[in-house]
C-alpha cells in the first residue's frame, strides 16, 4: 500500500467517525465530543500508518505505538469524563452562537477539519518509526524520558485544576495554584512537550523533518488557533478583571516566574 493509499484510507475513517458525532451532536448540543475523538483517533490513526507500511519491522515500531497509544487513550478518557459531567464547553457555545442559523453545516466543516487534523498529528507518530537506527539508543532513551515528564506534567496539572474546581468556595475564582501558578495553560505547554519525544526516537528517520514539523504544528495551534486564544476568550468572558490580573502576571504558555504587574 503506497504512503498516499495509507493516508487516505487514514482520513477516511476519521471523517466517517467524526460525521456521525458531528450528527449526534445536532441531538445533545456538546460539541465536546470531538476532542476526545481527537484523542482516540489520533493515536490510532498514527497505528494504522505504522502497522500498514510493509516497510516498517523493528521494535521502535512497537515502542511508538504504545507510547501513542498511552497518551492519546489517558487524554481521551480524561476529556470523556468532563465532557459527559459538565455543561458543552463555553467555547463551542459560543462558536454556536456566533455561526446562528449556519451553525449545522459550520459544525460539520469543523468536525471534519478534525479529522484532518487527526491524519496530520498522526504522521509524526510514523514519521519516527521510520528511523532506521536498528537498536534502541541513547536518543530513543532521551525520548522516552521527555515523554515520561510530559505526561506526569500533563495529569499533575489536570488533577491540580480538577482539585481547584471542585471546592465551591473557589466559584468565580482563577486558578493560581500549583502548576498554574507558574503558567496560564499547564496542561497546554505538557502536551506540546510530548510531540518533543518524537523528535529524538525518530533522529534517525528520512522523514525526521516530519516528527519536527509537528513540534511546530502544534505550538502554532496551541497558542495561536484551537488552543490557548479560545480558552482565554472565554475565561476573560466568565472571569472578567481577575482572568485579565492573571494574564499581567503568569506566563501564558511556557512554565516561568511571576511577574509584578506595577514593572509591566
Amino acid at each position: 500500500m503506497s504512503n498516499f493509499e495509507l493516508i487516505l484510507y487514514a482520513f477516511l475513517m476519521s471523517s466517517l467517525v467524526m460525521t456521525v458525532l458531528w450528527y449526534i451532536q445536532l441531538k445533545t448540543h456538546n460539541a465536546g465530543t470531538v476532542d476526545v475523538a481527537w484523542s482516540f483517533l489520533t493515536p490510532l490513526v498514527g497505528s494504522w500508518l505504522i502497522l500498514f507500511d510493509t516497510t516498517i519491522d523493528n521494535i521502535r515500531q512497537y515502542l511508538i505505538i504504545l507510547l501513542a497509544i498511552i497518551w492519546g487513550f489517558r487524554l481521551g478518557i480524561y476529556l470523556y469524563n468532563r465532557v459527559m459531567n459538565e455543561t458543552e464547553d463555553g467555547r463551542y457555545r459560543y462558536f454556536r452562537e456566533y455561526a446562528g442559523n449556519n451553525a449545522p453545516l459550520v459544525m460539520f466543516l469543523f468536525f471534519q477539519v478534525q479529522a484532518s487534523w487527526t491524519v496530520l498529528f498522526a504522521l509524526p507518530f510514523w514519521a519516527a518509526s521510520k528511523n532506521t537506527s536498528a537498536d534502541i539508543g541513547i536518543l530513543d532513551m532521551l525520548g522516552i524520558a521527555i515523554w515520561i515528564i510530559a505526561i506526569g506534567g500533563e495529569i499533575l496539572s489536570d488533577k491540580q485544576l480538577k482539585k481547584f474546581k471542585q471546592d465551591a468556595s473557589n466559584k468565580g475564582q482563577v486558578c493560581q495554584s500549583g502548576l498554574w501558578k507558574y503558567s496560564r495553560h499547564p496542561n497546554y505547554f505538557f502536551e506540546w512537550l510530548h510531540w518533543l519525544a518524537y523528535v529524538l526516537i525518530g533522529f534517525y528517520s528520512s522523514y525526521w523533518w516530519l516528527t519536527v514539523t509537528g513540534v511546530l504544528v502544534m505550538y502554532v495551534f496551541i497558542t495561536q488557533i484551537t488552543g490557548i486564544p479560545f480558552t482565554e476568550k472565554q475565561s476573560v468572558r466568565s472571569k472578567g478583571a481577575l482572568y485579565k490580573e492573571y494574564q499581567k502576571t503568569t506566563s501564558k504558555f511556557f512554565p516561568l516566574p511571576r511577574s509584578n504587574p506595577e514593572k509591566s
